[in-house]
């Protein structure tokens, strides 16, 4: 198959992470909250920022008690949200890395990409390295992004956007940290998501002796939690880990639509992306083989190069999304 990357981004970077200021350079003008706009919705969030003058892209960042700073999020609505219909709804996670962010799908493009779609796009921050989790321990105040993601902001989507506020009115998609997210999320929260969908994101936590979870709690403490853990060290929490872990969830992904897409080349020069990728695609591959054994249905693409998302499969994945979700 052909392919077209998009941008590089590691997932492992031990430097200082970025302010939030600086992480909004592309976001654009940015409002000042009103007291209203500050006041508690009753999901436990309050928009300290937000710019809504852009037809299309919504800009909020919100305070919230689950995280000690005050995570962004991008809405992109269809063009045609102007009608008045319901639309289904695709949550979009990003990847790790200090150059990772709720702005990264809209630097790679995502406008263009889903120019005439009928489906709302949801772009929120999960951390530099958050790991879509709540840690087992901070040294950086609350991190709590399963709590703001699940909790929060998907109702506080559902109560502010016309959506279709049930299982086949939302997907969930992500590029490595965020396809881990994705693939965890759609586990353990079976009936919010109908299609999920991982773009280089590991789909198994224990293998190689749990590489994957090694690589959360040392990018965690190094540039989100200092010093703390996702799955605690030297000891792990195990029911956690397995409640995370997408190969001991298997039954979980029953009746949903599933697209994986793993690199078969990542460069061995450079060895972030060399250990990400290699672990991606074992993993992935781990996972479909046990989605196979249970009779899982699902959709798979192994594509030369390394850790990328690669634009031509994320076209085909949200026009695979679409098709399943209810229409709009």
């Amino acid at each position: 198959m052909s392919q077209s990357n998009i941008s590089r981004r590691h997932v492992l970077r031990t430097a200082g992470g970025v302010t939030a200021a600086v992480a909004l350079g592309g976001a654009g003008v940015i409002g000042s909250a009103t007291a209203a706009q500050a006041a508690d919705d009753g999901f436990g969030l309050r928009i300290v920022d937000r710019n809504e003058s852009d037809a299309r892209m919504k800009y909020y960042r919100f305070a919230t008690d689950a995280i000690g700073w005050d995570p962004g999020v991008n809405v992109l609505l269809p063009s045609d949200y102007s009608s008045g219909r319901r639309y289904p709804v695709l949550y979009l996670f990003h990847g790790g890395g200090t150059d990772q962010d709720f702005i990264t799908f809209d630097r790679w493009g995502i406008r263009a990409i889903s120019a005439g779609k009928p489906i709302i796009i949801v772009m929120p921050d999960g951390g530099h390295a958050g790991w879509y989790s709540n840690p087992v321990s901070s040294n950086a105040g609350p991190r709590n992004w399963e709590t703001f993601h699940i909790a929060q902001l998907l109702p506080w989507v559902d109560a502010n956007f016309r959506t279709y506020a049930e299982y086949d009115g939302r997907a969930v998609s992500g590029f490595s940290m965020g396809g881990f997210g994705a693939l965890k999320y759609a586990a353990k929260y079976y009936g919010h998501f109908a299609s999920v969908s991982a773009h280089s994101g590991p789909a198994s936590l224990r293998r190689d002796g749990g590489l994957v979870v090694h690589w959360a709690n040392v990018s965690a403490a190094a540039i989100e939690l200092a010093g703390g853990t996702v799955y605690g060290a030297p000891l792990w929490d195990e029911a956690r880990v397995s409640a995370d872990n997408p190969v001991e969830r298997i039954p979980s992904y029953r009746n949903k639509r599933i697209f994986l897409v793993a690199g078969t080349s990542p460069d061995p020069v450079n060895w972030a992306d060399y250990v990400q990728e290699t672990q991606v695609l074992a993993g992935q591959r781990e996972f479909r083989a046990r989605l196979g054994d249970a009779g899982i249905p699902h959709e798979w693409h192994e594509e030369p190069g390394g850790h990328v998302l690669r634009e031509g499969l994320f076209r085909r994945d949200l026009d695979g999304i679409i098709d399943r979700l209810r229409k709009a």
